[in-house]
């Protein structure tokens, strides 16, 4: 990761220069992990269906098993885009990435269950649930209490890969780098903030039909809305910059992220 070896670095569709390319170790084990808290969300785990019945029956699963894979595969492209960006492979890159990828296996079962009842309730019965199921809104409020630590614990250490990489400035070639890498920690310091005020809702508020800890996430699409737009406007104005002051064209540096060419700053 020494910038003198920068113009053999192949650039991404974003301007920045991937210093982890060539898939590390820990990498590896990450992926690794992931793959296997996606295998404990699978419908049909631990029996295969041997009647028509019964096929129907898991297939009523498929919507929340799509709705807990598209969460498991947004924390997994997190911390892929990190590891391609940076290549860290130190003890503190280590620490928190052994601590995210614990996190995601004991998250994977109050993901499962929030992921049924959620289905269940926008069906109105019809899908979802499966062995699943909610006495009052105590126990519904306690799932989002157990689902937003998780949440917030995966989004938090996130955040601490992004710092990491952040605070070792010497590593980030240029402006455009350091705009991105802002962004990766506005985004999940958002998700871990509102997942965070779900979770004290669902600890310390009084359980209504209204169940404010769910609608909490509903923020995060506003929020996006709100911040991204900025850093997608400076960011388009920093790689004019760096474009006209380097003479590397759009297309260019296009190419160089396809072909794994090298790409000078």
């Amino acid at each position: 990761m020494r910038n003198d070896d920068a113009d053999a670095w192949p650039i991404d569709k974003d301007g920045f220069r991937l210093r982890g390319a060539n898939v590390t170790r820990l990498e590896a084990f990450t992926d690794a992990a992931f793959a296997f808290a996606i295998t404990l969300l699978v419908i049909s785990i631990d029996n295969v269906p041997t009647t028509y019945e019964e096929m129907l029956g898991v297939l009523t699963g498929v919507p929340a098993f799509a709705f807990a894979f598209a969460m498991i595969c947004m924390f997994w492209l997190g911390h892929w885009q990190w590891s391609r960006r940076f290549g860290y492979e130190d003890g503190v890159s280590i620490t928190l990435t052994a601590m995210l990828i614990f996190t995601v296996l004991v998250y994977v079962y109050p993901l499962k269950y929030m992921s049924s009842i959620f289905v269940y309730w926008i069906t109105g019965g019809r899908l979802g649930a499966g062995d699943f199921s909610v006495e009052n809104l105590e126990q519904l409020h306690g799932i989002f209490l157990v689902y937003g630590i998780g949440f917030v614990s995966m989004s938090l250490l996130l955040v601490a890969l992004n710092l990491y990489a952040l605070r070792n400035r010497q590593t980030l070639l240029d402006s455009v780098e350091m705009l991105l890498t802002r962004a990766e920690i506005t985004v999940w310091s958002i998700l871990a903030a509102i997942g965070l005020i779900s979770t004290l809702l669902a600890a310390v508020a009084p359980p209504t039909v209204l169940v404010l800890p769910g609608w909490c996430y509903m923020l995060i699409p506003v929020a996006m809305g709100i911040v991204m737009p900025r850093f997608s406007r400076r960011h388009a104005s920093l790689i004019a910059e760096r474009d006209a002051g380097s003479g590397t064209g759009v297309e260019e540096r296009t190419g160089s992220a396809r072909g794994g060419e090298a790409a000078g700053a």
